[in-house]
């Protein structure tokens, strides 16, 4: 069932090649209550990254295409190239907003 689920936190957006570039790398602190839309975005890396976080890929109108939960440090995604943008959002946010594939994202 496709449900539209409203963040109940900030989402700050990165939509320079800078802010995409730097994202939430060197932050010292695990986020919470906020998140990270990246657009136009299609892959994340998580080097320079000391804490795993929750993602989520998006097409053009918000609906979600693809999850992962709890992306560790130095890892990365593979392109999708349905994707339009990505956020990133706390570890475990997925699940606690119970956020599925083809629900459609407010923020």
């Amino acid at each position: 069932m496709k449900n539209t689920v409203t963040m109940p936190f900030v989402i700050q957006t990165a939509d320079t090649f800078y802010k995409r570039f730097k994202g939430l790398m060197f932050r010292n602190e695990p986020i919470r209550e906020e998140g990270l839309w990246i657009v136009p975005c299609n892959s994340v890396h998580m080097f320079f990254m000391s804490f795993p976080i929750d993602i989520v890929l998006l097409n053009e109108q918000k609906e979600v295409i693809r999850l992962i939960h709890s992306l560790k440090p130095w890892r990365a995604t593979k392109p999708d190239k349905n994707a339009f943008s990505v956020l990133e959002l706390p570890v475990g946010t997925i699940g606690d907003l119970c956020i599925r594939i083809g629900d459609t994202l407010e923020f």
